[in-house]
């Protein structure tokens, strides 16, 4: 593990020679590849044990780099990335002969955004190449919000992690698709869906499904704890059944007798309990506990995003049929 603030020019070299790099970003760790190099590419899938259908999100040190990389731009993607990039923005456009379809998991498009944290962007301009980067976790699993998450989750898979500290967000991009001009999500993120309707008017949201995603982290079953987990059914004393049970709480520690509990946001902000929901599914996991309750927060703004990430987590754990 290296400082952020001293390791940039060692991780970008390893980026450069086909590595792999764990990076802050100001959603969450990254872990990055040379996006232009389909062996470096691959090495990605390998570490996280990703399916192959499941396509990597390119990130840019600048908006400018876009257009020099893609070619023409539609007029509703450049507009969407000159009022949020730098920023929790990835938006969807035609993937250039330059990009190696392993990138894009065979689709004819990719996912695109300008990270808004300085160390990333330091990293990417240093390298001198686009940086493919899901998640820094292994496929299906929480996110990681911080460098010890990444080593916790992916250890020597790595070559390099950077430790940026905390992301600010905690929670994965917005991915939309604007390319035919009225904006559609493809998934919900750390930009809220009021901030798109300001800037561009209606926005429609496209759900997720179980088949071939068009759009990176669309999975119906995704961001889960290794610890079973479910949603809580309103206000639910623990089960008296001998299991250790473990609670997400939005603003106040539930009642009852729980092993552990985490509280998002004591004073009830949801940006606070963005930035708070993986490293408070994490702080869990570790616990022991048998199952993790979670208590859905409002839905609105961020919320949303957050609701999004715990209904994906806990039908990990629904059983089949």
């Amino acid at each position: 593990m290296l400082p952020a603030d001293s390791g940039i020019a060692e991780a970008a070299s390893v980026l450069r020679t086909g590595g792999l790099v764990a990076f802050p970003t100001e959603t969450v760790y990254g872990l990055g590849a040379n996006a232009l190099d389909a062996r470096a590419a691959a090495r990605i899938f390998e570490a996280k044990a990703r399916p192959s259908f499941d396509p990597l999100i390119t990130h840019l040190a600048d908006a400018a780099e876009l257009e020099k990389l893609v070619g023409a731009v539609p007029p509703a993607v450049t507009a969407l990335a000159e009022r949020f990039w730098p920023g929790p923005l990835t938006l969807i456009v035609d993937r250039p002969a330059a990009v190696p379809q392993i990138v894009t998991s065979g689709l004819p498009t990719m996912a695109v955004r300008v990270p808004d944290n300085a160390y990333a962007r330091a990293l990417i301009a240093e390298a001198g190449v686009p940086v493919a980067a899901p998640s820094a976790n292994r496929f299906g699993q929480l996110s990681p919000t911080r460098a010890e998450h990444v080593v916790r989750g992916l250890g020597a898979a790595v070559d390099v992690v950077l430790d940026g500290g905390p992301t600010r967000c905690g929670i994965e991009s917005t991915i939309v698709d604007a390319r035919a001009g009225r904006p559609v999500v493809l998934r919900l993120g750390a930009l809220p869906l009021e901030a798109l309707a300001e800037a561009v008017g209606p926005v429609t949201v496209r759900p997720g499904s179980s088949g071939q995603p068009v759009a990176p982290g669309t999975l119906a079953a995704h961001y889960a704890p290794r610890t079973p987990l479910r949603l809580a059914t309103g206000a639910e004393p623990p089960a008296a059944d001998g299991v250790r049970r473990g609670f997400l709480a939005f603003r106040e520690p539930p009642a009852g007798d729980w092993a552990a509990v985490e509280v998002l946001s004591a004073a009830g902000d949801l940006t606070e309990a963005a930035a708070r929901l993986f490293d408070a599914l994490h702080e869990l996991d570790a616990t022991g506990v048998g199952e993790i309750v979670v208590e859905p927060v409002p839905e609105a703004g961020v919320g949303r995003a957050i609701n999004d990430r715990l209904r994906r987590a806990a039908a990990t754990w629904q059983p089949a049929g």
